[in-house]
């Protein structure tokens, strides 16, 4: 398998994490997104939204990072990360579109000014990243997991990436000791690889 991957992306780190914890060989391709190499006609053949990560497995092209999780997934055959029953199913599902919506506006868009100086409103993402996070805190009393109970889910590795980089956008964990526990507990999972660190926003601080 290929991974066509930019290190600065939650969304490239996702596939990557997920590659890494179901221990698959894969070789990763760096794609040089400031200087437009997502949007030349070769990498557009591959994806033509211009995005990355994309994965290539034989003669299968994977783009979007959450279809990357829900292909090898089931490529892998580990129900556990994926499960069958109809209301575990439902609930990842839920949680992948979480992190498509209001993770993605949120603390990833509050991570995109400060990383790669885009222009949105500071205040307005900061505050869409703190009611998504106050959210998935009180959803995580009494669990361990955000979709499933004895093993986590694509929907953890979907949500950790830039969850666990926030204060580079200047959003605050502090406040969301569950959430803090729950990132730890996908970092101590075996073969977990970090997510490239940028000193800006709270890091740079801390």
């Amino acid at each position: 398998m290929k991974l066509y991957h930019f290190p600065l992306s939650g969304h490239s780190h996702r596939a990557q994490l997920f590659l890494s914890l179901l221990d698959i060989d894969h070789e990763v391709i760096g794609v040089e997104v400031g200087k437009g190499a997502h949007k030349r006609p070769d990498y557009l053949q591959l994806n033509p939204f211009g995005q990355v990560p994309v994965l290539v497995d034989g003669d299968t092209v994977v783009p979007d990072s959450n279809a990357i999780l829900v292909y090898l997934a089931k490529k892998s055959g580990k129900t556990e990360w994926l499960p069958e029953s109809p209301g575990e199913a439902a609930a990842v599902q839920r949680w992948l579109s979480v992190a498509a919506g209001e993770i993605a506006y949120g603390p990833a868009a509050a991570r995109l000014i400060t990383v790669f100086g885009k222009r949105f409103n500071a205040d307005e993402v900061i505050e869409r990243a703190h009611t998504i996070l106050a959210r998935i805190e009180a959803h995580l009393a009494g669990r361990e997991w955000i979709a499933t109970s004895a093993h986590p889910s694509v929907a953890d590795i979907a949500l950790y990436s830039y969850i666990a980089r926030a204060p580079e956008g200047n959003v605050d964990l502090g406040a969301y000791p569950l959430i803090g526990a729950w990132l730890k507990r996908i970092e101590a999972l075996p073969r977990f690889v970090p997510f490239t660190k940028t000193p800006v926003g709270l890091e740079a601080h801390g």
